[in-house]
């Protein structure tokens, strides 16, 4: 298993250590972290491409920054999280995808910061914990996201999300988590932060509303992977920020 390999590369990153920037940003999608690494990036080299998960390294506003790809769900978040935070000594990971709003005042293409990742997901039982554990985001990377999203003029929210480990439900019952005060559904951040919070790091889903489970909106595949930039300069600059 992963917590019995201590050097780099990985079976799942040929990145070097020192070539992966202390704040890494991970889309779901490769084309996704692509496109940032090519659009925002200064000086971006390819420093992973294992399985086409795209990892690059760059530099923002002059602050050493990375972006690789996360895969879907939580399965794949955990192990390239993992072997970021504990293998390439990767101090902030900054998630930036897509979520599903299960509230009519949440909509289509606003960002949801999300604070705290409910979760269906069996994840934490790794831990033997005597109860629940409530993954939560980095408050550091939290209070400069939202300032910085506020100095942008974004609208956004702040608040929990869930994080579900189906795409596709035999039982229609994902909006019950509205009733409480769930915000929108993803498939990954409740991996990232309790791996961050096992590592001792920082994690925090930023995510755009891609599409709204009681209106019905959404969005066409290529608006995710090519557009949602708010969402991508929140992380950048947030990133910057944690380098100063």
């Amino acid at each position: 298993m992963g917590e019995h390999k201590t050097s780099t590369p990985t079976p799942h990153n040929s990145a070097r250590l020192g070539e992966i920037a202390k704040t890494v940003l991970m889309p779901g999608d490769p084309l996704r972290a692509k496109m940032i690494a090519e659009t925002f990036l200064e000086g971006a080299k390819l420093v992973n491409n294992v399985r086409d998960v795209q990892g690059y390294t760059g530099t923002y506003d002059g602050v050493p920054v990375s972006v690789m790809a996360s895969g879907m769900g939580m399965p794949s978040m955990g192990i390239y999280s993992y072997e970021l935070y504990n293998f390439y000594d990767v101090d902030n990971i900054i998630r930036v995808g897509t979520a599903g709003s299960f509230h009519k005042d949440v909509k289509v293409r606003d960002v949801v910061l999300a604070e705290g990742a409910c979760t269906d997901s069996n994840y934490a039982a790794q831990y033997a914990l005597p109860g629940t554990f409530s993954p939560i985001a980095s408050y550091k990377l939290l209070s400069a996201a939202a300032s910085v999203a506020e100095e942008m003029g974004v609208r956004f929210h702040v608040g929990n999300v869930v994080s579900s480990d189906r795409f596709y439900n035999d039982v229609e019952n994902s909006l019950d988590w509205a009733k409480m005060g769930v915000l929108a559904v993803e498939m990954e951040a409740a991996a990232l932060y309790m791996n961050a919070a096992r590592a001792g790091k920082h994690a925090l889903a930023i995510c755009t509303v891609s599409d709204h489970l009681v209106t019905g909106e959404d969005t066409t595949v290529e608006e995710r992977q090519s557009s949602f930039t708010a969402m991508m300069e929140i992380a950048l600059r947030v990133a910057a920020k944690m380098g100063r």
